[in-house]
């Protein structure tokens, strides 16, 4: 979340609200989709090779959004970026943050893995105290032990149905929440497809070089894996494009919300394709996890409405 002090968007851009909600919707749905097919994917191939993957054919959707921009064609096509070693850097930790969670969707069921994912809004409201300079509340405290509480319940550390594997979504919340306050950085003049393109750049960079570095590669063994080895990568870059462009056309705390439609579409994709049905291992502790997030969105909105923004 901004400063306090600070407005999500410029005052000379308009705000698009009705936009932002069906794109945030829209990448909500394929990052799901995007991890359905990483889970049936992961018994086959090393995760990083997939991350590459996905991080190489992510880079199309922004190249694509670029080239149709006519804002970015009309501005003499710059890919100038003032801050670019923060967009660059957050593909470094986008790397680590899909690492944490590509591993945990083939190690537990799909909607376990994708409901843990939202602790994100918890590590956004205490990251953002050092990064962004945000005072923080005690409502807004409540809300992280509330949510914090609720992964407790579902991941139930000292249990017999404890696995060491829970912690990976947790901590690739904690990656992709720092990602979401890097772009918040990133001055609001520079296309949103530029970030993401400098993004994508990063993490396949990095990954790449992890890779390398491991010796995780498999010889693709037919060309069905091949298409959709090439899926993680268009679906996964046109999600990370649309939830940049959500969260640049209003305030975060207008669509932050709808970041919760994941959880729906992880049980019933879950449940579709992988006939998972975890309810007694997410219940009741998802609902804390949501109600923790929601409340930290409510009390953000409440002081930006204060605010007079």
């Amino acid at each position: 979340m901004r400063p306090a002090s600070q407005p999500a968007i410029k005052s000379g851009k308009p705000e698009r609200l009705g936009l932002a909600i069906l794109l945030m919707v829209f990448a909500v749905f394929l990052f799901n989709v995007q991890g359905a097919i990483i889970k049936h994917l992961g018994g086959s191939y090393p995760i990083l090779q997939i991350a590459v993957i996905r991080n190489m054919f992510g880079l199309v959707p922004s190249i694509v959004m670029l080239f149709v921009s006519r804002e970015w064609h009309r501005t003499g096509r710059s890919l100038s970026v003032p801050q670019w070693k923060i967009a660059f850097g957050r593909g470094l930790v986008l790397t680590f943050a899909q690492f944490c969670l590509y591993t945990s969707l083939v190690k537990l069921e799909f909607a376990t893995a994708s409901a843990l994912v939202f602790a994100g809004p918890l590590f956004i409201t205490t990251f953002s105290i050092p990064i962004l300079g945000h005072y923080v509340s005690k409502w807004q405290w409540i809300a992280v032990i509330i949510g914090f509480a609720g992964i407790l319940m579902i991941i139930r550390p000292g249990s017999d149905i404890f696995t060491p594997w829970a912690v990976l979504p947790i901590a690739a919340a904690l990656g992709y929440a720092m990602t979401s306050i890097m772009v918040r950085l990133v001055d609001d003049e520079i296309p949103s497809a530029t970030i993401s393109l400098y993004s994508s750049t990063g993490a396949f960079i990095s990954s790449l070089v992890l890779m390398s570095v491991t010796g995780g590669f498999v010889a693709i063994s037919n060309l069905e894996d091949g298409l959709w080895l090439v899926g993680t990568g268009i679906v996964g870059g046109m999600a990370v494009l649309a939830i940049i462009m959500a969260y640049r056309l209003t305030m975060p705390g207008n669509v932050t919300p709808f970041e919760y439609f994941g959880i729906p579409f992880s049980f019933i994709l879950g449940w579709f394709i992988f006939g998972e049905a975890p309810f007694d291992k997410l219940f009741p502790g998802v609902l804390f996890v949501a109600a923790g997030g929601l409340l930290i969105v409510w009390r953000e909105r409440k002081k930006s409405i204060g605010a007079g923004y």
